[in-house]
C-alpha cells in the first residue's frame, strides 16, 4: 500500500501582550487579543513529520519518542478540521486519494523541554495542523489554517506565522473570526534578538489551561486588564512594531508581563508562575536600563519562570556584559558565541561598568538558571525534506 508523507519544522512564539483566559473553552476562544514574536527554529523548534495510507488501522501519535494518546478533545478537533477540508477537496476531484477517511501517523519532536513554560503546544499543535495540511494540500490560507491550530492551543494560532504576528481575539461565537494575522515580516525587523533563562524545565505546578480559568473566575484585577488594559495596549504595541520603536515595544511588553502576573497573583488562591529567580532577573533588566539610561532590554515571563529578555542587535554588548557576567556558568553561551566574543563582553564590563556601577551584582543568581538559550526573530513554519516516518511501513524511523 501507498504511504503518503510530509513533514513541516514549527516555530515558538513568545508574548509581548498576552493571551490569559479564554470565552469559550472548547473552541479556545481568548478574553483578549495578543501579540507575539516567532523566534528563530534553529534554537527553539518542533518537526513534525505525519502519514496516511489506506493500510494504517488507526490514527497514532509519537512525541519525542513515546506513544502518546491521540484522544484529547483538542487533538480531535483539530484532526476533523483538517478532515473535513480534504474531503471538500475530493468531492470536488475525484483523481484525488481518499486521504479524508484514512487514519494518520504522526512523529513529532521537539529541540527543547516539553511542557516547561517555553510555549511546547503552541509550536506542537502549529506543526501537526500545519504538516497536516501539507499532506492533503489544502488551499487554505495561513490565516484560515491559524483557526484550526487555535482549536488544539491558543497561542499555536501565532506559531502559524513568523515575524510579528497578532492573534485577534475576534467576536463571532463560532470563532470564525479569531485567528492570527502577520502585524510585521521577520524582514522587517530583524535586529530584534531574544535571551532566554531557562529558570526551571520542570513540569509546570498549574497547567496554562487550569491556571486560566481559575483566574477569569476569581481575579478582579481580571477584568479591567481585559477591557481597558489590554485593548489600548494591543494597538500600541502593534504601531511600536511597525514603528520600529524599541523604547515604547519594551516598556508595553514589561508592563504587560507585570499586570498578567499581576491578575495571576489576584486569583484567589493565587498562583505562582514567577519565582524568586525571576523576580531577581526583572530587578536586574532595570537596573541595566537605569545604569545605560536608556531601555536595552525587556523582559517578560509567560506561565512559568523562564526569563525572555529582548534587545536590539546594536545594543548586545551592553546588554551581554552583565548578562554574561552573572550567568557565564551556565550552559548555552556557546551555542551563539566565540570565546573571542564572550572576552570581549567581560572586558567591556570590566572597563565600562563596573567603574561606573552603583549596584552589586547578585552572583548567586546562576544557581536558579538551569540554561541560557540565544535566539532571535525568525520565519513561520518551514518545509523540510528531513523525514521522522519510515515511508516503507508508515513507522517512525529508528
Amino acid at each position: 500500500m501507498s504511504v503518503y508523507t510530509a513533514s513541516t519544522t514549527a516555530p515558538v512564539n513568545i508574548a509581548t501582550l498576552k493571551y490569559w483566559g479564554k470565552r469559550d473553552k472548547t473552541l479556545n476562544l481568548p478574553t483578549n487579543s495578543s501579540i507575539s514574536v516567532t523566534l528563530a527554529q534553529d534554537d527553539l523548534r518542533t518537526l513534525t513529520s505525519v502519514a496516511t495510507s489506506k493500510s494504517f488501522s488507526e490514527d497514532q501519535l509519537w512525541l519525542n519518542g513515546k506513544l502518546e494518546s491521540l484522544e484529547s478533545e483538542r487533538t480531535q478537533h483539530c484532526l476533523q478540521d483538517l478532515r473535513n477540508l480534504r474531503a471538500k477537496l475530493e468531492s470536488g476531484d475525484s483523481s484525488l486519494p481518499p486521504m479524508s477517511t484514512w487514519k494518520l501517523h504522526i512523529v513529532s519532536e521537539n529541540n527543547f523541554p516539553t511542557a516547561a513554560g517555553l510555549a511546547s503546544s503552541a509550536a506542537g499543535f502549529a506543526a501537526l495542523v500545519v504538516a497536516i495540511a501539507k499532506l492533503y494540500q489544502l488551499p487554505e490560507s495561513a490565516s484560515e489554517i491559524s483557526k484550526i491550530a487555535r482549536k488544539g492551543s491558543g497561542s499555536a494560532c501565532r506559531s502559524v506565522f513568523g515575524g510579528y504576528v497578532a492573534w485577534e481575539m475576534g467576536s463571532e461565537a463560532d470563532g470564525s473570526d479569531s485567528k492570527a494575522v502577520e502585524v510585521a515580516p521577520q524582514s522587517h525587523w530583524p535586529e530584534m534578538k531574544a535571551a532566554i533563562l531557562v529558570v526551571s524545565a520542570a513540569k509546570k505546578d498549574t497547567p496554562s489551561t487550569s491556571g486560566m480559568q481559575h483566574t477569569v473566575t476569581t481575579s478582579d484585577l481580571f477584568q479591567q486588564r481585559i477591557h481597558n488594559v489590554v485593548p489600548q495596549r494591543f494597538e500600541e504595541m502593534k504601531k511600536s512594531i511597525q514603528d520600529r520603536d524599541f523604547d515604547l515595544f519594551a516598556e508595553l511588553t514589561m508592563r504587560d508581563s507585570n499586570s498578567f502576573h499581576a491578575t495571576c497573583l489576584d486569583s484567589y488562591p493565587p498562583i505562582f508562575y514567577m519565582n524568586d529567580t525571576s523576580r531577581q532577573i526583572v530587578k536586574l533588566c532595570h537596573q541595566i536600563n537605569e545604569f545605560f539610561n536608556k531601555t536595552i532590554v525587556a523582559y517578560t515571563f509567560d506561565a512559568g519562570p523562564n526569563a525572555v529578555l529582548y534587545y536590539l542587535q546594536e545594543n548586545e554588548t551592553k546588554l551581554m556584559a552583565f548578562i554574561h557576567q552573572v550567568f557565564q556558568r551556565n550552559s548555552g553561551w556557546e551555542s551563539k558565541f566565540s570565546k573571542q566574543d564572550l572576552a570581549a563582553f567581560d572586558s567591556y564590563f570590566a572597563n565600562t561598568v563596573a567603574p561606573e556601577m552603583a549596584f552589586d551584582l547578585d552572583q548567586d543568581m546562576h544557581q536558579g538558571v538551569s540554561r541560557v538559550i540565544l535566539t532571535q526573530v525568525g520565519p513561520g513554519p518551514q518545509d523540510t525534506n528531513e523525514c521522522l516516518i519510515d515511508e516503507a511501513t508508515g513507522k517512525p524511523k529508528n
